[in-house]
Parts: C-alpha cells; sequence; structure tokens
C-alpha cells in the first residue's frame, strides 16, 4: 500500500506538468492582449510594459518557466534562504506599510482583478466550489444507490423501467437545461428557494441538485449493475440459507460488493464536482471557482487560467489516490 501511495505521488508532478503545458499552449492562443482588454486591468502602458518584463509574458517558455519556478516554491525557498523575505518585510516597515505576503506557492497576480493575486481568489472560490460540490456528490449518492438498489431488487419490473428512465433522462438532460427549469419552477413559480443568492443553506440546495443529476444518473447505472451481480451470487444465496433477513443481505453483502464500481466513479466525479461546476454557478450566481475560471479565459488572465486548472488536476489525481485505498480498505483481496 505505501509503495502504491508513492508512486503516484511521484507521478502527481509529471501528470500535472503535462497538463499545465497542455492548458498553457491552448490558453497562450487565445486572441487579445490581457493587459489591453477594456474589461481588465488596463494598466498605463509603462506599468503594461513592466509587468510583461516582470512575468515574463512575451515568450512563451520564459512564462512557463518563471511561472512554474514561482508556483512549485522554488522561488520562495531561494528568497527564504538568501534573506530576500526579511528585506522585504524590513523596507515595508521603514516605509510606514505592512509587510508584503510570501506565499511558498505563489501564483502570481490576477490580470483581470487589480488589488487581488491568484491565490485570493483561489483561496476565497475554492471552499464554495467544494461545498457545492460535495453536497451534490452526497444527493448523487443517496439517489443512485436506492435507484439502483431498487432498480435490481426486481429487475425488469415498473420500478426498474422507471429509474433506469430516470437514469437516462438525467445523463442525458443538460446541466443548463436543468438548472433553468429548476430556477423556473422553484424560485419563479413557486418562490421556495432565493435568486442568485449564496450564504444560508437553503441557497445550497438547488444548485447542488442540478449538479447531482448526472452523477445520480451514473451511479444509478453502476449500482445496479453491480447489485443484480451480487444478489446472483454464491455468497448471497448461502447467507438466505442462513436464514438473514433480506435486508440484512441486501445492504450489508450485496450492497458492499456491489459499491466497488461506484467507489471508483467517486474519485474523478468528486473531483469535477468541487471544481468544473462552471455552468451552474454561471446560472445560479455561485461565486466559485466556475465562475473565475469562464471570467478568466473570457479575459485571458494566464495567471488564473493556470492556477485554477493546476489545483484541479492536483485534486483529481489526489482524489483518485484516494479512491485507490478505499478501494483496498473496502476489499483488502484487491492489490
Amino acid at each position: 500500500m505505501t509503495g502504491v501511495i508513492l508512486r503516484r505521488l511521484l507521478q502527481l508532478p509529471i501528470i500535472v506538468g503535462a497538463v499545465f503545458l497542455i492548458t498553457l499552449a491552448l490558453a497562450w492562443g487565445i486572441p487579445g492582449n490581457p493587459l489591453e482588454n477594456p474589461e481588465g486591468r488596463r494598466p498605463p502602458p509603462e506599468i503594461a510594459q513592466a509587468m510583461k518584463a516582470q512575468y515574463n509574458m512575451d515568450s512563451f517558455w520564459s512564462f512557463a518557466t518563471s511561472y512554474v519556478d514561482r508556483a512549485t516554491g522554488t522561488r520562495w525557498l531561494r528568497a527564504r534562504l538568501s534573506g530576500e523575505h526579511s528585506r522585504r518585510d524590513a523596507d515595508a516597515l521603514a516605509a510606514g506599510l505592512a509587510p508584503p505576503v510570501h506565499y511558498v506557492f505563489d501564483l502570481g497576480p490576477s490580470l483581470q482583478y487589480r488589488d487581488r493575486n491568484v491565490n485570493e481568489i483561489i483561496g476565497s472560490a475554492l471552499p464554495v466550489s467544494a461545498t457545492l460540490g460535495l453536497a451534490a456528490i452526497l444527493i448523487a449518492l443517496v439517489i443512485g444507490l436506492a435507484a439502483g438498489v431498487v432498480g435490481a431488487i426486481r429487475p425488469n419490473s415498473p420500478a426498474d423501467v422507471a429509474t433506469l428512465t430516470l437514469a437516462l433522462i438525467g445523463i442525458s438532460t443538460p446541466t443548463f437545461v436543468a438548472g433553468t427549469l429548476l430556477l423556473l419552477l422553484f424560485s419563479v413559480l413557486i418562490p421556495i428557494f432565493p435568486v442568485a443568492s449564496w450564504g444560508s443553506p437553503r441557497d445550497i440546495i438547488l444548485p447542488a441538485i442540478t449538479l447531482s443529476l448526472p452523477f445520480a444518473a451514473y451511479i444509478a447505472r453502476l449500482s445496479r449493475v453491480g447489485m443484480i451481480e451480487a444478489l446472483s451470487s454464491d455468497y448471497i444465496r448461502t447467507a438466505r440459507a442462513k436464514g438473514l433477513p433480506e435486508r440484512t443481505v441486501i445492504l450489508k453483502h450485496a450492497l458492499k460488493n456491489a459499491f466497488l464500481p461506484v467507489l471508483s466513479y467517486l474519485g474523478p466525479a468528486t473531483a469535477l464536482a468541487m471544481t468544473g461546476s462552471f455552468v451552474v454557478e454561471r446560472i445560479f450566481t455561485v461565486p466559485g471557482l466556475g465562475q473565475h475560471f469562464v471570467s478568466a479565459v473570457q479575459n485571458k488572465d494566464l495567471f488564473l487560467i493556470m492556477g485554477i486548472v493546476v489545483v484541479f488536476s492536483t485534486m483529481l489525481i489526489l482524489f483518485n489516490l484516494a479512491v485507490d485505498v478505499l478501494y483496498r480498505w473496502v476489499d483488502p483481496r484487491i492489490t
């Protein structure tokens, strides 16, 4: 187990580095100059030129190298060892200013927001997206497992057909359609939930349900197939022959093995729900990473684009690693 974890952790910088280069190449090719965007910061020409020189924005490879140096903590370590941080703090105090914040993993400034850097933006938006994503995954688990178990207990029954139909609708319906319908129904026609607000538990319900629908549909299909296979196994027949209650047979014995395919799906699904809810956040005006990412692409904010992509890819790898560990914990036979 330890060897697997170490091997996956050693693979992490390689995978994140590949994702970083591919994304940077695509973002670099977006037309326009981020420092001359009408909706961006639009600094004076001399300041824009100084920013280009400071952050090596005139060359793809120079920008990539300097960004990696800054984002991996290498530049912070050099400045720490050379005493550069102490000198900057002393100069700021001598000028009557607050000492600057020295980020270990510095993701750079935002080219769109004047007084905020990427670390601050992600630090404030990631908890929002994480809360929404975890709520969506919990709802998807409850709905998906319940639908899958009901369909597997009575295959080809009206209940099974109904759950399969709902799963197909959940997979096929675009998120923006489902979100808009829920918003019109429960915020306009039946004003139960508020519109375009965030801060109370009630504000999470509609976007979480919208985000959970495709995940719930996949979980329902996976759990149904796994439950049908498990219920036809010899150990289930043995458990029933011992006189165990049917609820115990289904929930304790069959569902445990049927849950393994669902568990493998939960890793990337959780990471995607936590950081990939761009459309849902736009519809419900949720101040998460999705809104910032869409805005960053529109304004060619290279630092914000790359910061969100690096965070997302790292989370995806770590969630998949956590799933592998849980796999071996749930079923020790897996090596």
